[in-house]
């Protein structure tokens, strides 16, 4: 969630509560919606998707005490995204990008940071922690791509994953200057941003563009880094990819991306999932499926047939006699695992088998069976059908 996002959005009407609400009355209107707008209740439904993210957002927010208070604060000063002087700040009112009020807004993934007082210390240029020391900074977030077999999808699986990413200069101790000595940055004095503009008694802020944003300056430059204090890294981490993945699905891991600076927090990992398809078994959702040929004689007069399964033994199925070719049958908690850790279903596919080949016994007997069935015409009701219509 974006700094612009926390600000802009409001969240009392994506949960149809008053500004007032009790936890109660908001834990009570999420549960609702969420209940509503589920995406398994809403197969398919990409508005739906999107409303219960919306919701699940708000959620996160009034739901928790902290961040409704920073909220509430931040809506009374910003309101709908434009800032709204006080007495004495100059008269009038007039609306900004927040996009550039909070330097071109939160990174990828981050959240609206150590609370409304560190913004406004920065915005404000008012002092405090924000102009005596550089400021922590958060990894960047890192993307990698892992395939498994369709078996390793259904039941989980730990995989060696290879990433690379910008990590602390090794050589210089991410410090950017090749002694580790760099220097605080005279310019913004540590802080890695500057003022610009000012009227109303506030102004904005930008990243320096004498130390770039680091607030540091590197007096004699990492040959590594270049006075950056980050170099690209490479490294292999043991990734557990959980039960019932899907093709394509994207797995978020917290913290598992790029190291952040000066004790700033760990970017996240993001992996997308590729599933090779099975020989044998399909997936629909969390059902498997499977086609099992049968005789005709097995359809006919019907018998009990042996069905495979993922990675256990295999089950016995009953056919009814007079099973019709292509009839769906259910082998229960046979197939993927879902996120409650129970299973899905094994679909299983009826398919009658005609044989290419016949002896001359057998072919005897269909002809036999021809015979026996003369006055019987399948195709009865349906030209029946056709001069009705």
């Amino acid at each position: 969630m974006s700094t612009k996002d926390f600000i802009e959005k409001d969240y009392y009407k994506v949960l149809g509560v008053p500004k007032d609400a009790t936890e109660a009355e908001i834990k009570k209107a999420y549960r609702k919606l969420a209940r509503e707008f589920h995406p398994d209740a809403n197969k398919g439904n990409a508005k739906a998707e999107e409303r219960f993210k919306e919701i699940s957002e708000a959620n996160d927010v009034l739901g928790d005490p902290k961040k409704r208070k920073e909220y509430d604060e931040a809506r009374t000063l910003f309101g709908n995204g434009g800032f709204r002087p006080g007495p004495g700040a100059g008269g009038g009112s007039f609306n900004f990008d927040l996009g550039d009020l909070f330097g071109g807004g939160a990174q990828s993934g981050g959240s609206f940071g150590g609370g409304i007082g560190d913004v406004f210390g920065g915005l404000f240029n008012r002092g405090g922690a924000a102009g005596t020391r550089t400021q922590p900074r958060r990894g960047q977030d890192v993307e990698s791509e892992v395939t498994l077999s369709f078996t390793e999808a259904i039941e989980g699986a730990t995989v060696p994953l290879r990433m690379s990413s910008q990590a602390p200069c090794k050589a210089c101790s991410g410090t950017g200057d090749k002694n580790g000595t760099p220097r605080v940055c005279p310019t913004c004095v540590g802080t890695g941003q500057v003022a610009r503009g000012s009227g109303g008694g506030f102004s904005l802020t930008d990243p320096c563009p004498d130390c770039k944003g680091r607030g540091l300056i590197a007096e004699h430059p990492c040959e590594v880094c270049h006075g950056s204090g980050r170099a690209k890294s490479s490294r292999t981490m043991q990734v557990r990819i959980p039960a019932g993945v899907s093709d394509g699905q994207r797995i978020r891991l917290r913290g598992k991306g790029a190291p952040g600076e000066r004790g700033g927090p760990a970017g996240d990992l993001y992996v997308v999932v590729h599933v090779d398809a099975h020989p044998v078994f399909g997936r629909k959702d969390d059902n498997l499926t499977v086609t099992v040929p049968v005789t005709f004689t097995e359809a006919a007069l019907g018998g009990e047939v042996r069905v495979p399964t993922l990675g256990g033994p295999p089950v016995t199925l009953k056919l009814p006699p007079g099973t019709p070719n292509g009839r769906t049958m259910r082998a229960r908690g046979k197939g993927a695992v879902r996120k409650d850790g129970t299973r899905g279903d094994l679909l299983v596919t009826v398919e009658v088998s005609v044989p290419k080949d016949l002896s001359g016994k057998a072919r005897d007997a269909l002809e036999a069976y021809r015979e026996a069935t003369a006055d019987q015409d399948p195709r009865a009701e349906l030209f029946e059908a056709a001069k009705g219509a």
